[in-house]
């Protein structure tokens, strides 16, 4: 459950069939976007996974249904509206939210975005120097953000263990000084001059 400071009732990731007749509200990225003539279906991401909204002019009013035609790729938007299962024959096994779709009764614009420098999909080869270039953008893509949530979830598990273990964990007190007269600066421990007055040798000649 969200705390009360929370935009959103639950994340992209989150619902299932047993929150079908549920008013939810939702904030992420809109990733694709898609009209239909008359309908229009949007893709919302954020760090849990996607969930497909969907404007319909007879569910919406006019405001917000002008608002999601004039919405595009990775602009922030929060949204509320009810769970729905969608039609036979068109839910997609490949998404943990699949089988339901949102049908937006209001949306509002949180900020606008430029066209991103990178695509967001996986299957798209990009170059590795654009990719190392616009590296806060390359963490958003879902296999970089899997790899952050796994490092993240086993570092916390190592915490975990190495406290339930009854293990005592300390960092060692970390001090440098600078060495001068060198092309650039370096920066050595403190430990390796036994007097203050004394200059810290390279590492090349221990």
């Amino acid at each position: 459950m969200p705390d009360s400071y929370s935009l959103h009732t639950h994340t992209c990731g989150e619902l299932r069939n047993n929150n079908i007749g549920e008013t939810v509200t939702l904030t992420g990225w809109v990733w694709h976007r898609r009209d239909h003539g008359g309908l229009i279906f949007v893709d919302l991401r954020d760090r849990e996974g996607s969930t497909q909204l969907e404007f319909d002019p007879e569910v919406c009013d006019e405001k917000a249904f002008h608002t999601a035609e004039t919405i595009r790729s990775e602009w922030p938007i929060k949204v509320t509206g009810t769970v729905r299962p969608r039609p036979e024959g068109e839910a997609n096994e490949k998404l943990a939210t699949g089988e339901i779709e949102v049908y937006v009764t209001d949306i509002e614009v949180l900020n606008t975005s430029k066209t991103p420098a990178l695509a967001f999909e996986d299957h798209v080869d990009t170059a590795e120097v654009v990719r190392l270039r616009y590296r806060y953008l390359d963490l958003r893509r879902p296999k970089m953000a899997s790899n952050l949530r796994l490092r993240s979830a086993s570092r916390l598990r190592c915490a975990r263990r190495s406290t339930t273990a009854s293990s005592l964990r300390s960092r060692p007190r970390r001090s440098s000084r600078a060495r001068r007269r060198a092309p650039a600066t370096s920066w050595f421990p403190a430990a390796c001059s036994r007097v203050t007055s004394m200059r810290c040798r390279s590492p090349r000649s221990f």
